[in-house]
This record gives C-alpha cells, structure tokens and sequence, in this order.
C-alpha cells in the first residue's frame, strides 16, 4: 500500500471519529427534551394531547340541550353502540341551537378531538381548564341529526389532525 493511500485512510479515520465524538457530545448535551416544560408557566393544567386509541378509552356524558324528550337517552345509546363508556343522560338547564357543545378539560382534550369527529367536526367546543376528570360531556343541540359512520370518523379524523394545545395550557409529556 502506498504512503498516500495510508494517509488519506488516517485523515478518513480521524473525520470518522470526529463526527461520531460529535454526535454524543450533541446528544448527551441536548437541552430541547425540556424545552416545552421549561416554557411552562407555574400552576398551568397540563393538557393530554393524545388521541385515544378508541372509542372503549372515552368517557363521554350527554345532556339534552333539546325540547324533545328522551333526545339524551338515544344519543348516549348511539355512543354506546359504538363502544364509548357513556355516563347517565342528563337534561341540560339552557337549550342548545347548534349540533353539538363538547365540554371538557385538560385531561380530555384528546378525547374531545376523537368525539369532535364522531360529529363530522360540527360540535362547538368548550375547553375548561378548571375542569377535573376526562369525561366529555355532550350537549345535544337543536341541529343534531346523528352521529358519523365509521368511515365519515376516520376522514373526519384526517381532516380535523390532531388536538391542539388550549391557550394557557401546557402539553403532558408523551
């Protein structure tokens, strides 16, 4: 082997373990796995981002925020035909004109995003980051007319992406 081909696999060696020294160094020393806490102000809720893997994983509670009767009770059978653990209806005290009103806090942020979908994306959101638990609760309003198939969810789920941070809050970490 020559002398120049030695000395260009010394000079290829040393970049080598250049950049592999490098590298650890980067990792060891990476400060961004704590950034998000870090901008966090103190007494923030902690927001759960996630999207549940299911409906088996949501705890939703409907209240009737409609004139007719029983509207809650078939509703919360609908969630229930479709696996959602479902609370007790309820009547609501204020009567609702829109589709839907999903109230929740920071625990169910997630949640509420996947029962956003089952409404094709038409529910009004109401995020409470005073609110405890993760149940969702669903005001059924005047315009509701049914809940989505199993295809129109999966599209509404694209179309929707994935839930966003309440002002205010902080993200949980993953």
């Amino acid at each position: 082997m020559s002398f120049t081909r030695v000395r260009a696999f010394i000079v290829v060696g040393f970049l080598a373990v250049a950049a592999i020294v490098t590298v650890v160094i980067a990792v060891v020393r990476d400060t961004q796995a704590d950034a998000v806490a870090a901008g966090c102000p103190a007494g923030a809720p902690i927001a759960d981002l996630r999207l549940p893997k299911g409906p088996k994983e949501v705890t939703v509670k409907v209240l009737n925020g409609t004139r007719t009767q029983g509207r809650g009770r078939d509703v919360s059978a609908e969630f229930a035909n479709r696996e959602f653990k479902v609370e007790k209806p309820a009547e609501n005290k204020k009567r609702f004109d829109e589709v839907a009103l999903l109230r929740y806090g920071p625990e169910a942020v997630g949640d509420a995003q996947l029962v956003q979908a089952y409404f094709l994306g038409d529910a009004t959101r109401a995020y409470d980051p005073k609110r405890k638990g993760a149940v969702v609760d669903v005001v059924i309003g005047a315009r509701y007319r049914q809940l989505g198939t199993t295809t129109e969810v999966k599209q509404s789920l694209g179309i929707l992406g994935e839930a966003v941070l309440p002002p205010g809050a902080c993200a949980a970490k993953a």
